[in-house]
Parts: C-alpha cells; structure tokens; sequence
C-alpha cells in the first residue's frame, strides 16, 4: 500500500514552519525528519508512525487507540502506529505530530 498522500498534506501543513525540518521516504511511507531524527510519517500501511519517548509508551498505549509499531514480529517501543481513523480532524493529527515532532526535537541533531 502507498501511504495515504492526502495525509502527507496534512502533516506538511502541521510542520511547515518546523526548523530543519526534511522529508524522506521511509518504512514504506513518507517520514518528516527533525534535526535528522524521524517525528511522523504517513504510513504506507495507512495511518500514522510516530515517533514518541519510549518511556511514555505504556502510558500512550493505554490511553490512547494507537499500538505498538512492530517490525520484524517484534513490537518497538517509542514507535507508535496510529489509524487513519483516529486523525480524521485536524486536532486529532496535531496533537500526534506535536507529540512526534517534540520528541524529534529533544534528539540530539543528525548531520
């Protein structure tokens, strides 16, 4: 599945004005990068990737819809999938692609 470019659209628009901010493809989808280190992506299995604190998982998973990103069939802290249907309202979105972009941010810069 190609990621979902509509919500590409809706995340550029939510980071426009992010400092070195760099897209990519990535994990199949389309990944917005912060000082070199992935925040968000439109996945292309649909929906969201985020990148979050690994320490705040539990917490994220357990108030959140949002699951664990698996990779491998093993499931990676601090990457969260995300549905579609969970981001339909611009709201929605933002409050994930804050939470990724704030955690990208606190990373130490990629060169």
């Amino acid at each position: 599945m190609a990621y979902d470019e509509q919500l590409a659209a809706r995340i550029r628009e939510l980071v426009a004005d992010e400092a070195s901010l760099t897209e990519k493809k990535m994990f199949g989808g389309l990944a917005f990068l912060v000082g070199g280190n992935m925040a968000v992506a439109a996945s292309g299995q649909g929906g969201l990737l985020v990148r979050v604190d690994p320490e705040e998982s539990e917490a994220l998973l357990s108030s959140s819809a949002a699951r664990l990103m698996e990779m491998r069939g093993r499931e990676m802290r601090g990457w969260l999938r995300v549905d579609a249907d969970q981001v339909q309202t611009k709201d929605e979105l933002s409050k994930w692609v804050g939470r990724g972009v704030s955690f990208a941010r606190s990373l130490p810069a990629k060169s």
